[in-house]
């Protein structure tokens, strides 16, 4: 086992290669048996041909008048039709059935002393006579022969599965040559280099870098987003912290008690800035890793006006033109109170008259418009609104604006349960944020 300790399996090569010599081998196998079945058949075959070749030159012969001849290795009997010998020879070992047999052209074998083949037929002699022509020879030999004939089938099945092996181990290792030196490649790779990728040929090695290049390419975005998180969080996080400090150092200096509330008073001011933003933080971060509550219907006309009243005094009215009836959007409650206090608290603080917010809703869809009458969002900045610490203009600075982490959030909860959120221009000249929840069933 390696330093590392995960375990390491069989390779690639070695799986595709023991795979296919498995099945090789079961092929072989299967028609070396089958071959072997037939073997003994085959041997037949050909020991039938031989007699009946030689039957037709001693039935010839006995239609003649004359005495067959007895070919090498075969024995040639002439036999009257109730199987006696005519030829002066002794009776042979046939039974009444095996002649029938013979008589009626059928090959028989016996199974005396020892296996013989006949094959027979029925021949007119000159005088008048039927007479049955017998040919048989033994088969002496043909189950060693069919026997070792199945050995020699099954080892060369072991060997041809054996050379099938090493061929694929080859084939497979040099098919799979150029992936390893892509591999390797890839762990050579320098930040922000790419693999080569292959030519047009190579169509699935070509693939394959193309999916390589896509993740890095996605990895190298979540480092640099990463990295700008971090470094925006922390530049928002010393902001608070160093005014907290350096109205702590005037207080211990300066222990007048009206200085000492005033102090305070601002002290508590960064502390709730500073809390506000540690909880959009942990709110983006929990988001990024999946971490989201169940999602439970809730109805956006109650929780809108939830929100209004959480709101609570405001320099502004705000308006809230909701449908009759309920308006049950997929999400959870807390994510639903997330979004719209942090896009009330948006409209409120660039608003110059009222804040409207209407709850729409389709057979689908739930929708939420905050319309205001501020100074809007010109068209370049609407992409980027809800990207994290990003601020549209002076207007949006620390004096008046948020850690821009607000509408951030908003856009992730919504966009976690397949909603979406738009920004555009309001009947009011100002900014309408847009926020589509699907509707719960």
């Amino acid at each position: 086992m390696p330093a590392s300790g995960r375990r390491v399996g069989m390779s690639l090569r070695l799986r595709i290669t023991a795979l296919a010599t498995a099945v090789t081998l079961a092929c072989l196998l299967g028609l070396a048996t089958v071959a072997g079945r037939g073997l003994g058949p085959l041997l037949t075959d050909a020991v039938d041909d031989e007699l009946q070749e030689a039957l037709g030159g001693a039935t010839r012969a006995v239609a003649a008048g004359a005495a067959p001849a007895s070919p090498d290795g075969l024995e040639v009997r002439v036999l009257d039709t109730a199987g006696g010998p005519v030829d002066d020879g002794a009776p042979p070992a046939l039974t009444r059935a095996e002649i029938r047999a013979l008589k009626a052209g059928t090959p028989t074998t016996t199974d005396g002393r020892g296996s013989v083949r006949w094959h027979g037929a029925v021949v007119t002699a000159p005088d008048g006579s039927q007479r049955l022509v017998a040919v048989g020879t033994g088969l002496v030999g043909q189950e060693a022969a069919e026997a070792s004939g199945s050995r020699w089938l099954l080892v060369t099945a072991l060997v041809g599965s054996v050379v099938a092996g090493v061929a694929i181990w080859f084939a497979v290792g040099s098919a799979l040559r150029p992936v390893a030196r892509m591999r390797r490649s890839v762990r050579r790779l320098a930040p922000g280099a790419r693999v080569e990728v292959p030519d047009a040929a190579a169509g699935e090695l070509r693939a394959l870098a193309d999916d390589f290049n896509v993740l890095l390419d996605q990895q190298d975005a979540t480092t640099e987003r990463l990295r700008r998180f971090t470094g925006d969080a922390a530049h928002e996080l010393r902001s608070p912290v160093a005014s907290i400090r350096v109205l702590s150092e005037v207080a211990v200096a300066n222990p007048d008690p009206e200085l000492s509330h005033e102090v305070h008073a601002d002290v508590l001011t960064e502390a709730e800035r500073l809390s506000a933003l540690l909880d959009g933080l942990l709110a983006l971060a929990r988001s990024d890793a999946g971490e989201l509550p169940p999602a439970d219907s809730g109805d956006l006309v109650d929780e809108v006006r939830a929100a209004v009243d959480r709101a609570g005094e405001q320099p502004v009215p705000i308006v809230v033109n909701a449908m009759t009836g309920r308006a049950w959007a997929a999400a959870a409650q807390t994510e639903i109170e997330l979004v719209l206090d942090n896009l009330l608290r948006n409209a409120c603080r660039y608003t110059r008259t009222r804040v409207v917010v209407s709850v729409l809703a389709s057979r689908s869809t739930v929708r939420v418009l905050v319309d205001d009458d501020g100074p809007g969002v010109r068209t370049e900045h609407r992409s980027k609104i809800f990207d994290r610490f990003y601020r549209v203009s002076d207007d949006r600075a620390r004096t008046s604006g948020g850690a821009g982490l607000g509408l951030a959030l908003v856009g992730e909860l919504v966009r976690r349960r397949g909603g979406r959120v738009a920004v555009g221009e309001s009947p009011d000249d100002g900014a309408r944020f847009t926020v589509v929840w699907p509707r719960a069933g």
